[in-house]
């Protein structure tokens, strides 16, 4: 079966199943490899999609709370600002039974607070009688785990599955058990404190004899891959641990710069981006990496990491270097068919789930990209450009020259000088950043055939080229500098010969196997703007054919224009708008010196952010346009938070700031700064340079923005271009 992105119709159908689109309210919480999506409440019920997981399997299938046996009412349900826990009020329901334990609504509180460490998910369930009368409170609990690979969840079917049972261990634990097609035993541990009043092996019920202010709490714990008994008790756990898991998160929070403006909607967007950017971030065995995304891409995947590390390079360049460090460890040394692996290629995703560990889906290590690879050696010459870490860019530089090799070896499979791709296996169709089946075709909408030249991925190899040759350079090795300087400047002439349709004022989408473009108006041209292939004159030409009404909804960039035979506003990659595709738009437009399109797309995506629940941004949303009293139109099946998508907000405020770091690191400079008309300033706390750290405050001043130092710690040149 082929497994890949998912394409409109895929999507739509499978995120909807339960009875419900995707895009109604969930609350999601992560540490390290464990990732929770709960409903409101906090339970794990009514969507197919929710439960507890980790390294793709889900721990946890259902969990549900009843008050005297009834569904409690949700009162409210929050995720702290900094994603730490789930706090959420609730109370009973009418409950009409003969007995004197008949109770009207809204007597009896419930407070809960979960959070995830340490691969276990703590809850504490408090109560509170605020009736005039004695009370006898029932908590009962139902739970289950079905030990579903994430591809099930996503809606593969599977001939044969492994065998499940469960145990009770003692009056306070209960071990649910899977052993795997795979050899492998995967546990659940569900643990209390006190011991329930009943435990079985799928529920648990707690009695509170609660008089009028009377009180009751217990906790709970369910872990995964764990039946240890704790040292402590598991209250003192609970309040330990999560101490611990919010110094962790503040000190993880440290590193990077912080944003504070005018405007209090933007300051709530910037520290949720932030803390969900935090979240995302894990620990691996080779440094940490931003995991892609909550549900479907909790995971590492090759060009999400690279492109979140790029947007948020001058914020916390920390993401960068282990990024960098993942992927090179992680590089293709050898050829492996099913894997799509070629050597020096750049991961694009892999899992380490039971059926990608049974191969019944070829994503284990998976490097089914064709812009991974140049884009990983573009982030190592933005990196150093940031940083001056030269030592980190021997250690790596190895790892570059397969990169550069497997670009001249495999990327150019015919010699015409373009990086393709064409399907191999089946387990993906399109290798680009827009995956799905239909979406490179030619303006008649015919399905373009391979092997398929992207006109971004030019751009990203022309970036690595320049970027290496730079490289190259301070590594002492003056001929492959001057090679890849002289191979750079002729696929930049090449590039302009083949691609551009000078009738549509943009680059083709693509170049199909018979050299034929694609004339397609598409936000990958917007792309080429990034690394400086195209011309001056044609860089403001394909500005302004993305910012016009046929590809500009109001909110973003579209994949593809409205005019465009495949439009399709609320398809997958075929005329939705995806911010961190309007990020890399963005810091192409500034490159080209165009600041007023940069405000314009800056403004679109905060106004569409201040929409959503929790200011956040999601993956994607629909391509329809935006009217007076309009909202952006969420898509079914986006993943929220997602990485990109997080950080395309300091990718905005570097492009419209102007910010770079020059001179090794040890200079600040604002090129051409202004601010978009929602800030009237912005401050920025934290800029770390080579030699010290600087505070700067801008604010509007007319057409462009002042800048002004409120604190500096040691030597940090700043330098003003205007």
């Amino acid at each position: 079966m082929t497994i890949g992105p998912f394409d409109a119709q895929e999507n739509w159908a499978l995120r909807i199943k339960s009875g419900g689109p995707f895009y109604e309210p969930v609350s999601t919480l992560k540490s390290g490899y464990t990732f929770g999506v709960f409903d409101p409440s906090g339970d794990i019920l009514f969507r197919d999609y929710e439960g507890i997981y980790q390294q793709n399997t889900r721990f946890l299938s259902r969990l549900e709370v009843r008050i005297n046996g009834e569904k409690p009412l949700l009162i409210s349900s929050k995720v702290a600002e900094d994603n730490s826990a789930m706090i959420v009020h609730m109370t009973n329901a009418d409950i009409e039974t003969e007995s004197r334990n008949a109770l009207s609504r809204g007597l009896v509180h419930m407070n809960r607070l979960k959070y995830i460490w340490n691969n276990a998910c703590y809850e504490r369930f408090r109560l509170c009688n605020f009736d005039r009368s004695d009370r006898l409170v029932k908590i009962e609990i139902n739970f289950a785990a079905d030990f579903a690979d994430l591809f099930e969840v996503r809606g593969q079917k599977r001939i044969r599955r492994g065998r499940c049972w469960s145990e009770l261990k003692s009056e306070a634990c209960v071990i649910l058990r899977y052993f795997g097609l795979d050899g492998l035993e995967r546990k659940t541990s569900v643990k209390l404190e006190p011991a329930p009043k009943r435990l079985d092996t799928a529920s648990a019920m707690f009695e509170f004899s609660l008089g009028p202010g009377g009180e009751g709490e217990f906790v709970m714990r369910i872990g995964c891959e764990d039946d240890e008994e704790s040292v402590f008790g598991l209250v003192q756990e609970f309040c330990s641990s999560l101490d611990t898991a919010r110094r962790a998160l503040r000190v993880s929070g440290q590193r990077a710069v912080t944003l504070d403006s005018s405007d209090s909607l933007f300051n709530e967007l910037t520290r949720r981006s932030a803390a969900d950017l935090n979240m995302l971030l894990t620990e691996t065995p080779f440094g940490p990496y931003p995991f892609a995304g909550i549900p479907w891409f909790s995971t590492p995947f090759g060009r999400d990491g690279i492109l979140t590390a790029l947007f948020t390079l001058w914020a916390d360049p920390s993401i960068a270097k282990g990024v960098l460090t993942f992927l090179a460890a992680t590089q293709a040394e050898e050829i492996v068919l099913e894997a799509d692996a070629e050597p020096g290629k750049i991961l694009r995703e892999m899992h380490d789930g039971e059926m990608a560990r049974l191969q019944e889906v070829p994503l284990a290590r998976h490097y089914g990209s064709i812009d991974a690879t140049p884009l990983f050696v573009l982030l190592a010459g933005e990196y150093y450009k940031r940083t001056g870490d030269l030592h980190a860019i021997r250690e790596l530089w190895p790892k570059i020259e397969a990169a550069l090799n497997w670009i001249e070896t495999y990327g150019d499979a015919d010699g015409d000088g373009f990086v393709e791709y064409h399907e191999d296996t089946d387990s993906l169709i399109n290798y680009g950043w827009r995956g799905s089946r239909d979406a490179i075709f030619h303006e008649d909408g015919q399905l373009a055939e391979g092997p398929i030249a992207l006109c971004e991925v030019q751009a990203y190899v022309y970036g690595a080229k320049r970027h290496a040759a730079a490289l190259a350079s301070l590594l002492d090795r003056p001929i492959v500098a001057a090679t890849l300087s002289r191979e750079a400047e002729m696929l930049r002439k090449n590039f302009e010969a083949a691609f551009w349709c000078d009738d549509l004022s943009t680059y083709a989408l693509a170049l199909d196997g018979t050299k034929r473009p694609c004339r397609v108006i598409s936000s990958n041209s917007g792309h080429a703007l990034l690394t400086g292939i195209a011309s001056p004159e044609r860089g403001r030409r394909v500005a302004e054919t993305l910012l016009g009404t046929n590809c500009f909804s109001g909110w973003g960039v579209r994949t593809i224009a409205d005019t465009a035979a495949r439009y399709n506003p609320i398809s997958y990659h075929n005329g939705s708008v995806w911010p961190h595709d309007n990020a890399i738009i963005a810091i192409g437009l500034a490159r080209y010196g165009l600041k007023p399109f940069v405000s314009r797309l800056f403004s679109g995506l905060f106004y569409a952010a201040g929409f959503t629940d929790l200011r956040r941004i999601p993956e994607l949303f629909c391509g329809f346009s935006g009217g007076e009293l309009d909202a952006p139109t969420a898509y079914p099946g986006a993943c929220i938070p997602h990485a990109c998508a997080s950080a395309a907000v300091f990718a905005f405020v570097q492009s419209t700031v102007g910010i770079s770091f020059e001179q090794g690191a040890q200079e600040i400079r604002f090129e051409r700064p202004v601010l978009p008309q929602f800030l009237d300033y912005l401050h920025l706390r934290g800029l770390r340079a080579r030699d010290g750290v600087l505070d700067v405050l801008l604010r509007r001043r007319g057409s462009g923005a002042s800048v002004s130092v409120t604190r500096r710690e040691g030597r940090v040149p700043m330098v003003i271009m205007r």
